[in-house]
């Protein structure tokens, strides 16, 4: 049971739910008409028995590969 902290909030009373639309930046990119022109680059993390683990990677967007990557314990300028 809840405890009698007062009332709880009508639905009006909430927040109003934020956007998940971003505007895609890439589709203003120049078009990749050959290999090394346009890289994009993200980081992601992963939770490990022994923490978490970061990882980068760089992608070519003409040639859809990984063109880099790089892992670390921490997440810093030494990771990208």
């Amino acid at each position: 049971m809840r405890p009698a902290e007062g009332p709880l909030p009508r639905p009006d009373d909430r927040q109003p739910p934020r956007p998940t639309h971003r505007p895609n930046r890439l589709a203003q990119a120049p078009q990749a008409t050959a290999p090394n022109q346009v890289w994009v680059a993200d980081i992601t993390y992963i939770h490990t028995r022994e923490g978490w683990l970061y990882l980068a990677a760089i992608l070519d967007l003409y040639s859809r590969k990984i063109v880099g990557w790089a892992m670390s314990e921490h997440i810093d300028t030494a990771l990208v």
